[in-house]
């Protein structure tokens, strides 16, 4: 039987959200947040890192550990948790940068390796020495973003911008307290900043200028509604530049291209959505932020992003999606998959888990994620005491999504479940609907199938859940 892989692509108890991807000695290196399940807040976890061949995206290595960040000065608890991480390789060093929670600052650790163990190295600073971030008129430095160009010159991103709600909050805090201060002139540093760096990784050649908009100086530059609020990555692709960032938006992954790594950058669209927003109207799965960037692998472009699970915004997993380029170098946005690095879709005849789902909402359709979502009414991906995964508090009228798969004269449908009491599962492919699995009450996984007669075809598969019960759903089967 082939092997494949499946969103997410990393093995269900792993949690790699921020994925920022890199091509070093032919293999696929992924660097990231490290959330823990079950968590009360962001990157819980020290970082680790994945990687696969270049040439085999299903074979993916688990590096461990491969840095804590309890060696950094500003690290003074030893405890503190670090937040999205680049990673960028310059004269067979790679340097990771990274930044401590609430931090203004970046810090740089490195190794001879890519998938390291890093060791700390020292802090972004200007010229004169002085820590970037902590000097009089510095702003926010967050989520760093690395590139080096062709010539050998390493860029550096950074920043952190409102949202339009927090921006309004703000005016009316300062109108209610009677302040004579201009909001525009306090938000005009809005959006990201690019900044040279020398050839020891952390003194800046060039001091912070401004690259994409915030939401308070977008106006005329056509990046309005999708401006920047964090999660800068610079690539470049046939000779043009890609700044990818998340927009205010958060579910979303947003690009601008340009012909220089610095300037003149213009907004093109949006490459990913984790709640499928922009491919649908409305959302078909709970979403929150985004953080990730493209590559291009083995001949085929792919944006990584990621997912939200377990009813948090706190545990989040990887995913990845193909990307189309068009003839003028812009990207069409990916759609959510289950088989986002499978170069095809799936097999059939075979036993598949449920948490790989694409789609998942509730009667009255998806939100956004939160830690005080109506756990009581909404389905989530969770894991058991076994760190296996499968879809808990399914209910009338949830819908469970996968795509796409390759039927091959399929004549038998079946589900692991356990259920409160008896109901059934509506099964489509496509918009025909193929058949229906009786399920009996059971309070422990069972498996039920039924026939159907799928013909030879690509397409999806969606279970529509119908009765007055509540359902975990473990694995299916085609065949």
């Amino acid at each position: 039987m082939k092997k494949q892989v499946y969103n997410p692509y990393l093995p269900s108890w792993e949690y790699v959200p921020d994925g920022e991807p890199h091509i070093f000695n032919n293999r696929v290196y992924v660097y990231g947040s490290h959330d823990r399940f079950n968590g009360n807040t962001y990157c819980m976890e020290p970082y680790v890192c994945w990687s696969a061949p270049v040439k085999d995206l299903t074979n993916w290595t688990y590096h461990g550990i491969i840095y804590t960040g309890k060696e950094d000065p500003l690290n003074e608890t030893k405890k503190r948790l670090m937040f999205a991480p680049d990673v960028v390789e310059k004269n067979g060093i790679y340097y990771l940068f990274y930044g401590l929670d609430t931090s203004d600052t970046i810090s740089v650790a490195k190794s001879e390796k890519p998938e390291g163990p890093f060791t700390f190295y020292g802090h972004v600073h200007h010229k004169d020495g002085q820590i970037l971030g902590k000097k009089e008129g510095d702003r926010q430095q967050f989520d760093p973003g690395v590139f080096k160009d062709d010539d050998g010159q390493v860029y550096l991103y950074s920043g952190f911008s409102s949202t339009p709600k927090v921006i309004e909050r703000i005016k009316k805090k300062i109108q209610k307290q009677g302040l004579h201060i201009d909001i525009d002139t306090l938000m005009s540093t809005s959006g990201n900043l690019v900044m040279k760096l020398e050839d020891d990784m952390l003194t800046l050649k060039s001091e912070p200028i401004s690259l994409l908009p915030g939401v308070s100086n977008s106006k005329g530059t056509g990046f309005e509604g999708h401006e920047f609020f964090e999660a800068s990555s610079m690539r470049k692709f046939n000779g043009m530049y890609y700044a990818i960032y998340s927009s205010v938006n958060g579910h979303e992954l947003c690009y601008a291209m340009s012909k220089y790594p610095d300037r003149d950058f213009e907004y093109k669209g949006v490459l990913h959505s984790n709640g499928n927003i922009g491919i649908k109207d409305y959302p078909t799965y709970y979403y929150a932020n985004n953080h990730g960037s493209a590559i291009e692998i083995d001949g085929t472009y792919y944006v990584f992003g990621h997912r939200h699970t377990n009813y948090s915004q706190y545990q989040r997993q990887g995913v990845a999606e193909k990307l189309v380029m068009n003839e003028d170098g812009t990207f069409n946005q990916a759609e959510m998959t289950s088989c986002g690095l499978n170069k095809g879709p799936l097999q059939s005849n075979q036993e598949y888990p449920s948490y790989i789902a694409c789609v998942l909402m509730a009667k009255n359709g998806a939100c956004k994620e939160d830690v005080s979502i109506d756990r009581d009414n909404h389905p989530a991906i969770t894991q058991n005491e076994q760190k296996e995964s499968y879809i808990t508090n399914i209910q009338d009228g949830t819908v469970i999504g996968y795509k796409y798969f390759d039927y091959k004269n399929v004549q038998t449908i079946s589900v692991v479940v356990q259920s409160s009491s008896n109901c059934q599962f509506e099964i489509y492919v496509g918009k025909e609907k193929v058949g229906i699995i009786d399920i009996q009450a059971c309070d422990s996984f069972m498996n039920y199938s039924t026939l159907v007669s799928i013909s030879n075809q690509v397409n999806d598969l969606c279970f529509v859940c119908r009765g007055n019960s509540v359902v975990d759903f473990k694995s299916f089967s085609i065949k």
